[in-house]
């Protein structure tokens, strides 16, 4: 029975996507405090930035608990088959 390969991530690929939310999120932060506004408006601004970031997040830990469930559930379903297999005989008769 041959292991499927499992896709890894890269040191660099991790490091560039915590660098890439750190910079979206100070270029942002930056842009609302220099923003010429009131302050309401800057507020009013800054919860929906803070609304999309804490969705952002909420959508990834959901597209990543369902896609490590169907690993586990195609996994399941692999080793009942690889069972079956192994306990079906070709050439067994049937009496």
């Amino acid at each position: 029975m041959t292991k499927p390969i499992q896709p890894t991530q890269t040191t660099a690929f991790y490091a560039q996507a915590i660098l890439s939310f750190a910079i979206s999120l100070t270029s942002v932060v930056i842009s609302l405090v220099y923003l010429p506004a009131d302050g309401w408006i800057k507020a009013f601004l800054g919860l929906g930035f803070l609304y999309v970031v804490t969705s952002t997040v909420t959508l990834c830990k959901v597209v990543r608990d369902r896609q490590e469930l169907s690993e586990v559930t195609n996994r399941v379903d692999q080793a009942r088959l690889d069972k079956l297999l192994a306990e079906h005989d070709p050439f067994k008769v049937d009496a």
